[in-house]
């Protein structure tokens, strides 16, 4: 049946002693975090275990669920716990009451390094007009509100060393990539993202000819920038080779062979670990990033996130060179768009953040431009339509003169984010 599979794996854990020893403490605590969260208890089991010495030696425990299950496993001598939650989605969604259990649990075993797995759980019913797998897969862009996209068929999965990488085709977006869980990019829509991630940089810089990209193992961010003949070399910085072996098997339709140019330098190791090493100098860096948390927990890109990354990046940059990257959701995500930009400042004279709505992923997106003395909002349109025809570049489906200048008006919502100058 659909469900949500939760796992945390706690290590170092720092909560009280009667937590990891004592099974009516644990009965207890997951008794009200579960009836807390909403969720039906319909029976429980906790049992202790002892040494040879007849000391402690951890608790077992699960309680049953209407929903399904929530359980727990104690080390005390390791102060370690793990934890595992499932719940069905069958008449109703419950993922986000699983994720407060899970949550909660963790505040209380207070651990400082935890890890945590998420599985969507199920078999995709079948359409039987075309006999293609189908089902609604849920994205959260909140606590409390989610993104739905129906799947069609899964084309390709795979668990690399660092993240699960999914494939798969729907009927509204045609082929996406999921990383985690989480929606990366699809064929139908990938030019609202690259282009306005891409362009509004590339041509407000008068000729640039070297760039950085972290992050973008689909190619979609390569590709447009390869639409600039000025570019003589791009280095693309992908931690997960994973991604793109399979987004040169399946997202032809985004990369369109960018993924094989000759300008382009692979190289695939921590975008922070080479910001920090390398001598070379960019016109263009495009932090072309997951989400700082994943769905999973996973926190791939979250040092590239940081005022000491902001400042390196900004040594890396030519005098008229440009940082580009994607600051989430301002409405539902108001905190991270309005930190972000505020670390910025502490490396950079020149902010400059703009908005545009993806379709996959369900909202309004934030974007920046950060430099040290080029502003991209003063560049005329008569001068961006210029540098289009100049450059030769093919007809665009999102970007142009007109777009570039409405990129940067920003609603007054949005203007509220900015930090103080």
């Amino acid at each position: 049946m659909e469900g949500l599979h939760l796992t945390a794996d706690c290590f170092n854990c720092e909560a009280a002693p009667e937590y990891f020893v004592s099974p009516e403490s644990l009965r207890l605590c997951l008794s009200d975090i579960t009836i807390a969260a909403g969720l039906t208890i319909v029976g429980e089991k906790f049992h202790p275990f002892t040494h040879e010495d007849g000391s402690p030696a951890g608790v077992t425990g699960a309680l049953l669920l209407a929903e399904s299950h929530v359980a727990i496993h104690t080390w005390p001598e390791r102060h370690a716990v793990t934890l595992d939650v499932y719940v069905c989605n069958f008449n109703h969604d419950n993922d986000s009451k699983a994720r407060q259990i899970v949550d909660a649990l963790i505040a209380v075993f207070k651990p400082r390094t935890v890890s945590r797995q998420e599985l969507q759980r199920g078999e995709l019913a079948s359409d039987p007009t075309t006999g293609l797998a189908t089902g609604l897969t849920f994205e959260a862009l909140s606590d409390h509100s989610f993104a739905a996209t129906r799947i069609n068929q899964v084309l390709a999965r795979h668990t690399s060393a660092m993240q699960d990488i999914e494939i798969a085709d729907t009927s509204d977006f045609g082929k996406v990539m999921r990383l985690d869980g989480a929606m990366m990019t699809s064929e139908k829509d990938e030019f609202f993202y690259h282009e306005c991630l891409v362009h509004p940089a590339a041509i407000a810089h008068p000729e640039p000819r070297t760039a950085l990209i972290i992050g973008g193992g689909d190619g979609g961010s390569c590709e447009e920038l390869l639409k600039h003949p000025s570019i003589t070399s791009i280095t693309l910085c992908e931690i997960d080779a994973d991604v793109v072996t399979m987004a040169r098997q399946h997202l032809g339709n985004i990369h369109r062979g960018a993924l094989d140019d000759s300008k382009i330098q692979h190289r695939h190791e921590d975008g922070f670990a080479y910001v920090g090493s390398c001598s070379d100098v960019y016109d263009l860096i495009l932090l072309d990033l997951t989400d700082p948390v994943s769905p999973t927990g996973n926190s791939l890109a979250a040092t590239c996130m940081t005022e000491e990354f902001f400042q390196i990046c900004a040594r890396r940059l030519t005098t008229e060179g440009m940082l580009v990257l994607h600051l989430g959701s301002p409405f539902y995500h108001p905190e991270r768009f309005s930190t972000t930009l505020a670390k910025l400042q502490t490396a950079f004279a020149q902010i400059h953040p703009y908005t545009v709505f993806i379709p996959l992923y369900g909202a309004l997106w934030g974007m920046a431009i950060a430099s040290k003395q080029l502003n991209p909002q003063t560049i005329p349109a008569s001068t961006v339509n210029q540098r289009i025809k100049h450059r030769g570049l093919p007809l665009l489906k999102y970007y142009n003169a007109d777009v570039h200048q409405a990129l940067f008006a920003l609603p007054n919502y949005v203007k509220d984010l900015m930090p103080a100058t």
